[in-house]
């Protein structure tokens, strides 16, 4: 019989990897909720239109990597699941008149994104992404704020070395002088160009300085700079985000070739990567600002900055950073996966799955993470099951319990002793925080 597999390009997240993922959205989400940012969740999909405006029709992302849904009419509404969620808030921005907040409306969301992209290490076609948007203050200091929360964010997840790469893109009074100068530079070039950037000179020239063909490398180091050609006002919002930046002791690198691929962005654009493990620089996530984002899709004026941080990426330069051990990174000092049962409740009696679940039952109820073992199986192979589990403790309900206690096996240590029913919860608690403080019971 025919079996099935994961669409090409996504994967599925198995138990660990996916406790591992809801532990970055709950970093991020605490995270969040100290620098005041409130969370939005909008739809999966949203009309095509949304992106193409938003994000620009000869982008790559809207004329080559948009999961578009067919109508299922010839008259039918145009989809297309979300690339990204920038677009989709700033709609709902516009939809629920968030104008009429207290501005700025700070926002954050966690969740899958879509894209038709070429598969490969950390890249897939449904990616998990934390998204931090900050809507209505156009001041340079709300962009300090967001890269600081970024690399504060690595730095809670355990990436070591994160740092931003720094430019400003210029706004609608400067650019089109800079890419006027940029397209004569690239068509005094034009022989040198490989094919496939030829097509961009005349469409998206912006996005040749970030082209990843060896061939561009030479060329791109010697074009116009857009720092060079920037108006007053984009000059002093830029001097004034360096301020800012250095009042916080963040540490940034301008990168006048640092250009974003949505069409939205103006002003800044920000980059974090790390080092890879042959030193090449590895990105992690980026944004910028979008002061005519709001505008396009319908709004007032409204000036907006934010990133989207991809998680798989994290989950890759984690284990790359642990030398290829995944649950180095993140284990606890015990050895144990984060995910794993404070204790399995266990039975010397295979048929007595009544007082096993009784008993997991209420050491839930205290607050505990606990797994009964429902099996049919002899005691050994039940306490085998709770080690391979990862379990700190088990709990063993035999002849004792008649008499109110249990044995309690420290499946770490290896030891084990008679504990009293009624400070079971407390004895789980106290063992099971000094697994993950890296210490040991003394009595």
């Amino acid at each position: 019989m025919r079996t099935f597999r994961a669409p090409r390009g996504t994967r599925d997240l198995l138990p660990g990897e996916a406790a591992r993922f809801l532990r970055f959205a709950e970093i991020a989400r605490g995270l969040t909720d100290r620098y005041g940012y409130r969370p939005i969740e909008t739809p999966l999909f949203e009309q095509a239109a949304v992106f193409e405006r938003g994000i620009g029709e000869v982008t790559d992302v809207v004329e080559k990597e948009l999961f578009r849904i067919v109508p299922r009419t010839e008259d039918g509404e145009s989809w297309a699941l979300r690339p990204e969620p920038t677009a989709g808030i700033a709609r709902a921005y516009v939809q629920h008149g968030l104008r009429t907040w207290p501005q700025p409306v700070r926002l954050t969301t966690t969740g899958p994104m879509f894209r038709y992209d070429r598969p490969q290490a950390g890249r897939y076609r449904q990616f998990w992404q934390f998204d931090v948007e900050a809507i209505g203050d156009a001041g340079p200091a709300i962009d300090a704020e967001i890269i600081e929360l970024g690399l504060r964010f690595y730095a809670e997840v355990g990436v070591k070395g994160a740092e931003v790469l720094l430019n400003s893109i210029g706004d609608p009074a400067c650019r089109p002088a800079y890419l006027d100068a940029l397209v004569a530079y690239y068509r005094d070039h034009a022989a040198s160009l490989p094919p496939t950037e030829r097509d961009r000179l005349e469409r998206n020239p912006l996005r040749l300085l970030d082209s990843k063909d060896p061939a561009m490398a030479a060329i791109n180091a010697a074009a116009p700079r857009i720092v060079d050609h920037l108006c007053q006002a984009c000059a002093e919002h830029l001097a004034g985000l360096r301020a800012h930046l250095d009042a916080l002791g963040v540490g940034y690198r301008l990168e006048p070739g640092l250009v974003r691929g949505l069409d939205y962005y103006t002003r800044t654009a920000i980059e974090f990567y790390v080092a890879g493990r042959e030193g090449q620089q590895q990105a992690l996530g980026g944004g910028g600002r979008y002061d005519g984002l709001i505008e396009l899709l319908g709004g007032q004026p409204t000036p907006g900055i934010g990133f989207g941080l991809g998680l798989d990426r994290v989950a890759l330069v984690l284990d790359e950073q642990a030398e290829g051990d995944p649950s180095g990174a993140e284990a606890d000092a015990a050895g144990g996966p984060p995910d794993a049962p404070d204790a399995v409740v266990v039975s010397a009696d295979p048929a007595d799955t009544v007082g096993r679940l009784r008993t997991a039952t209420e050491l839930r109820a205290a607050g505990l993470r606990a797994r009964a073992d429902l099996g049919h199986r002899k005691l050994g192979r039940q306490l085998e099951s709770a080690g391979r589990d990862g379990a700190h403790f088990a709990v063993i309900l035999g002849d004792e319990l008649t008499d109110g206690q249990v044995q309690l096996r420290d499946l770490k240590a290896g030891s084990q002793r008679l504990v009293g029913v009624a400070d079971l919860p407390r004895e789980l608690k106290r063992g099971t925080s000094q697994h993950r403080h890296g210490t040991r019971d003394s009595s």
